[in-house]
């Protein structure tokens, strides 16, 4: 048996020396030989280059696992992903529902301590599809496409600790894939172009974003963009946290925004229970969170069961928050505000912020503070909208009418603090409430007296 086991130590190693790693070698053909022999490589200090796919085929190399100490750099200068890791897993993480190869060959892949630099414009960092319970670690992804591409089916990933950073597409795209059970935490994700943590379509739960910088993922030549977007047309995109972090830059581009849920999905099994044209996904729930520049901090359309609480607004050029047709919507203990020490950015007091609610029902803004909003008719414009419970917020030193309410139905409004106590050459010559609704119960509120 010893004997044995030397033997394939050796075989390893020298298989290894296959391995280049000057930059300027095709590696591809070695580096694929050695995980289709066992699935385990380490990368030793180097510069790889790729120029097609490295497949990590489950079923086949049985548990697999790429990994370097952060000085491995690998160069994917062909199209497509420098690293494919292609499972069967094709059910969801119910323990009844796994075939016995997952455990026994495929569970638990994972990529850790290398970077990934594309030199091709199609180039992609890591592509994952059939997986069960992958990990990516510690990864550096720059000036490919999308960084990592989450395709078809995967069930449990953790996405940790990395970095991934200037690339043209997505950083953390989840493409028409099914997907439940997903990490993406403590990582920074920034300078991508069409969009930092991005899931389009498909069927996607329990996606949990915590603790990371997310900035700058708009591109001001492209096409509008977020750096949280959940766009739920074509399929259903729920039950999703995002918590501790920052999200921030640019509203340079048009059409930015630091988070955008678009939740009229239309997922057949489910528009049969909602009866209307496409359903209203949602239940996000979003805390503790800094955000700033861009054009539309938090954007909201077509979405049910989203609370957005305990988080700091400010820098926003169109709004702090929009929402439209939308229901069950708590907006709780937020700070949208106007810092004062912002304006070295040279603005100029461009950035306008505010809050509009516009055809939402049995929905709560409360206990929330907004402060100096410019350009602005109304600071907090709530329209057409019924059953809301606007209660015991401080709405201050703002442009236009603090309060206004349009077409506002069977709703209560009160305990409300909507004052303007700038100089009186600054001060807005509006109402500080102004109601044009029926059948509502109003105060009652603190006032400016004109």
């Amino acid at each position: 048996m010893h004997s044995l086991l030397t033997l394939l130590a050796f075989t390893t190693v020298l298989s290894a020396q296959t391995l280049v790693g000057d930059g300027q070698a095709d590696d591809t053909a070695a580096l694929q030989k050695l995980v289709d022999a066992g699935g385990s490589v380490h990368l030793p200090k180097g510069r790889y280059r790729l120029t097609k796919t490295i497949t990590v085929d489950l079923a086949n190399t049985g548990y697999a696992a790429i990994s370097g100490d952060g000085t491995a750099q690998v160069i994917m200068a062909g199209p497509g992903p420098a690293f494919h890791f292609v499972g069967t897993h094709d059910k969801s993480a119910d323990p009844w529902n796994f075939k016995p190869q997952v455990w026994e060959k495929e569970r638990a892949p994972s990529i850790a301590g290398i970077e990934i630099v594309g030199a091709h414009a199609e180039a992609d960092g890591i592509e994952a599809t059939g997986t069960m319970q992958l990990t990516v670690e510690h990864v550096l992804i720059r000036e490919c496409r999308h960084a990592i591409h989450l395709t078809k089916l995967n069930r449990n990933i953790i996405i940790s600790a990395c970095n991934l950073y200037h690339n043209s597409g997505i950083g953390v795209f989840c493409d028409q894939v099914n997907l439940h059970q997903t990490n993406i935490v403590g990582s920074h994700i920034s300078y991508n172009g069409r969009g930092g943590v991005v899931s389009r379509g498909g069927n996607v739960r329990n996606l949990q974003i915590g603790t990371c910088d997310i900035e700058y993922n708009h591109d001001p030549k492209g096409p509008p963009s977020a750096n949280v977007e959940l766009d739920s047309t074509g399929g259903s995109i729920g039950e999703v946290t995002i918590t501790g972090c920052t999200l921030q830059h640019t509203h340079k581009a048009p059409g930015s925004a630091n988070i955008r849920i678009l939740g009229a999905g239309t997922d057949p099994s489910l528009l049969r229970r909602v009866g209307r044209e496409h359903t209203r996904e949602g239940n996000v729930t979003i805390t503790g969170n800094v955000f700033s520049d861009v054009e539309v901090n938090i954007e909201i359309q077509h979405a049910r069961g989203v609370t957005i609480t305990g988080n700091t607004f400010f820098e926003s050029f169109i709004h702090d928050l929009l929402v439209e047709d939308s229901g069950n919507i708590a907006i709780t203990g937020n700070n949208f505000d106007r810092n004062p020490r912002y304006l070295v950015n040279g603005n100029n007091l461009a950035e306008k912020n505010g809050v509009i609610l516009r055809r939402i029902e049995d929905s709560s803004f409360s206990d929330n503070l907004v402060s100096g909003v410019h350009g602005h008719e109304a600071a907090v414009d709530v329209i057409d909208c019924s059953r809301l419970r606007i209660a015991n917020n401080s709405i201050l030193d703002s442009d236009g009418v603090a309060l206004r309410l349009t077409r506002v139905r069977h709703s209560i409004v009160t305990g409300n603090l909507l004052r303007d106590d700038r100089p009186a050459d600054q001060r807005s010559q509006s109402p500080s409430l102004e109601a044009n609704c029926e059948d509502n119960l109003i105060g009652p509120n603190q006032q400016s007296r004109k």
